[in-house]
């Protein structure tokens, strides 16, 4: 295929190299641009007949340093920030904030943090793992890992440095049984081994650290998610989350400043974040006059229920063939309907496909059945599965009243007791901030282990990638447990829809969970080399 091709001079070659990937093919990439100009770019070009190159060329380049291989807060160039200004700010067209993105780290942030942080889920997200971390290591300058804040007090510094205490206690004690638990197999690499002994001890011993720890994030985003993060996190109550809301639109605005406008804008800004505040407050004094802000008398077990599902078979095989039929989708409902049940299995079936791993899935029509799950876990599990984006997920307020359990595991290695004892001074801490009024506050003293009710509201295109994911054999026995109990509900209700689900583990055998994809790590390191 032949495309056309701008003919430039060889001094407008030299002005575009440095922004641009390529300068003859019809695909490339901006490089080495402020984002308020890539966004005015792509705002301008919507409406420009030329290409892209030369419309930086016509309109934006005078704008810019001649050769500049980067560009600070304040270089924008003047002709890109006007331009996004009448367009976003003067005509309200707020999709144009989605044509730039940045990257901003979050460091130090309590995991109650990451999930208020996480919350938006328009945008993709990189969390520090418990799998993988030391928390029984200090800090730079001295002190365990966790939150503090002097209105919290000081009975609250002494039981965070307990509960990580117990942890650093039963670290080495954990990994000896694993090891010992869990020898070497023949031809078995002894780093592999080493780096799955490592992630099983830490995994049985994560439910001990408080929802205080804290943790490093990677944040990618466009312009427009950014504004909206920034508007929840300042109107939220936490303190900590209105801190890191200015860090986090201080650190926008040295690289974007136009895409963040509006928040500090009056009669923009704080009127969003009012209507935040007021919708919170609603939320609030509801829940109180119907009584329902904690139930004391809860059971305290986990569970996945499934509490609603919209759509059947029927519904499911005339969406996944609905793109290619040429007819109206109540015929295609009506066809569907009427045929034998041999012929409804083959045709899913085929639809399908082989599915030769899990990242191959089936079409668009599998959105058409929905599920909706209502899970008791412990907070642990539960920051993995809210990981997902591709779904609603509700959750409620981390409190002690579902209770948490001592894994067998820990039990097997002698640390039950100390387990046990650290979960009830967390949730003796949780009970005195509570009690004090600090009702925000007081999750940062639970231990991870203890468990949260939530929602996951999903499509079966959805539930396929996150049940076959989450029960793969390598993760944590938290989240694949959930995933298996899901997988089982939809059986029981859609056991076609459940077939499909061809790669999901359903073995429950205590295990190194990370030994098979350490070795597989391995085996790609060194074909690569």
């Amino acid at each position: 295929m032949i495309y056309p091709s701008d003919t430039f001079t060889a001094a407008e070659r030299e002005r575009l190299a440095p922004h641009f990937s390529d300068l003859d093919g019809p695909v490339f990439a901006l490089v080495n641009l402020p984002e308020t100009v890539k966004g005015a770019l792509f705002a301008r070009y919507s409406r420009y007949p030329g290409t892209l190159r030369r419309l930086f060329l016509d309109e934006f380049a005078d704008s810019l340093p001649a050769g500049a291989a980067s560009l600070a807060h304040g270089e924008e160039g003047a002709r890109a920030a006007k331009l996004y200004e009448t367009i976003f700010v003067g005509y309200g067209d707020d999709s144009v904030a989605q044509l730039g993105g940045a990257h901003i780290a979050c460091e130090w942030v309590s995991n109650v943090l990451t999930k208020v942080l996480q919350r938006p889920r328009l945008a993709a997200y990189l969390e520090q793992s418990t799998r993988y971390i030391d928390y029984s290591s200090s800090m730079p300058g001295g002190g365990y890992r966790y939150y503090r804040d002097a209105s919290l007090g000081p009975e609250y510094e002494a039981a965070m440095d307990s509960l990580f205490a117990a942890y650093a206690q039963a670290l080495p004690r954990v990994t000896a049984w694993v090891e010992e638990t869990f020898p070497a197999g023949a031809g078995e690499s002894e780093a592999a081994r080493r780096r799955a002994v490592k992630a099983k001890s830490l995994d049985l011993l994560r439910g001990l650290l408080p929802a205080a720890s804290l943790s490093h994030m990677g944040i990618y985003a466009s312009g427009q998610a950014y504004e909206q993060l920034i508007l929840h996190l300042l109107a939220h109550p936490l303190p900590e989350a209105r801190a890191y809301g200015a860090m986090v639109l201080d650190a926008v605005k040295a690289v974007m400043p136009s895409f963040v406008s509006r928040v500090e804008r009056a009669g923009r800004g704080d009127v969003w974040m009012g209507y935040l505040a007021e919708r919170r407050e609603a939320e609030r004094r509801w829940v109180a006059r119907l009584g329902l802000d904690r139930d004391h008398e809860a059971e305290q077990r986990p569970s996945v229920r499934l509490v609603h599902a919209d759509g059947d078979e029927t519904r499911l095989l005339a969406a996944l063939v609905f793109e290619a039929t040429g007819v109206p989708e109540e015929r295609a409902l009506a066809t569907v309907a009427a045929l034998p049940a041999e012929e409804r299995e083959r045709m899913l079936a085929e639809l399908v496909g082989e599915r030769t791993n899990r990242r191959h899935r089936p079409g668009r029509g599998f959105e058409a059945l929905r599920y909706r799950f209502e899970i008791v876990s412990d907070y642990g599990a539960f920051r993995d599965l809210q990981r997902h984006r591709m779904l609603t997920v509700q959750w409620q307020a981390l409190t002690p009243d579902l209770g948490a359990d001592v894994p067998e595991e820990v039990v097997a290695a002698g640390c039950g007791d100390l387990y046990a004892s650290a979960l009830e001074r967390s949730r003796g801490e949780y009970e005195r901030l509570w009690e004090a009024g600090l009702t925000e506050a007081a999750p940062y003293a639970l231990c991870l282990g203890y468990r949260i009710r939530y929602v996951l509201d999903l499509d079966a295109r959805e539930a396929m990638h996150l049940i076959e994911l989450r029960s793969a054999r390598e993760g944590h026995a938290g989240y694949r447990a959930v995933a298996q109990a899901m997988h089982a509900l939809i059986a029981e209700r859609d056991p076609a829809v459940a077939g499909a689900m061809k790669h999901v583990d359903l073995s429950t055998e205590t295990r190194l969970e990370r030994l098979l994809a350490e070795i597989r790590g391995e085996s790609r390191l060194a074909r690569t080399s």
